[in-house]
């Protein structure tokens, strides 16, 4: 099977439920997470996509689960559309925006670190992880998406993962995604 015949391989098997793709940050899971929408798109297969981003903060990096679980995972499990206030970032701080309503649909992507955490494993319909490279990698990676002055925060936020995964294992419980599948998706 070729790389990009994975992304569509797995896109084609998608109906319903709810994929997590979990892993470091600068790791790709954006960039997984968008590509595998648009393979979703191009089948013809309704999705919504949800970014832990939308949610965490450089001084709250996982704590903000309660929030995401009451306005999401609970209203996607009743049927219902999803009604939340993403975060707005301005000069690194990040603040509750305007709420935000998107439609339900039978398949959920949460993306982002932490989404396939220890307390919503026996709701995932899959949990996929992204390596995505060296520590120093992901780290430039994240400095040239979010800016240099964010170095510092982005080095912060390692550490925390670091220990984080550690402890919650999410990568010994998810499919490892081949970085050979993510070179694709940039394709």
């Amino acid at each position: 099977m070729t790389d990009d015949s994975w992304l569509d391989t797995f896109a084609r098997q998608l109906k319903s439920g709810i994929v997590a793709i979990d892993g470091p940050s600068g790791a790709g899971k954006s960039t997984l997470a968008d590509a595998l929408v648009r393979s979703l798109n191009d089948l013809g297969t309704p999705v919504v996509l949800i970014r832990t981003d939308d949610f965490a903060t450089w001084d709250d990096p996982v704590g903000w689960w309660p929030e995401l679980d009451e306005e999401v995972l609970r209203s996607y499990w009743r049927g219902h559309d999803f009604r939340f206030h993403p975060r707005v970032w301005s000069d690194g701080i990040a603040e509750p925006g305007p709420r935000v309503w998107l439609r339900w649909e039978p398949l959920l992507i949460i993306e982002g670190v932490s989404s396939a955490r220890a307390p919503v494993r026996p709701q995932l319909r899959h949990a996929l992880w992204l390596d995505g490279g060296t520590e120093a990698e992901r780290l430039e990676r994240g400095v040239a998406r979010d800016g240099e002055g964010e170095r510092d925060n982005l080095r912060r936020w390692q550490d925390f993962e670091r220990g984080w995964f550690a402890v919650d294992n999410t990568r010994a419980h998810c499919d490892i995604v081949p970085d050979s599948v993510l070179r694709q998706a940039i394709q």
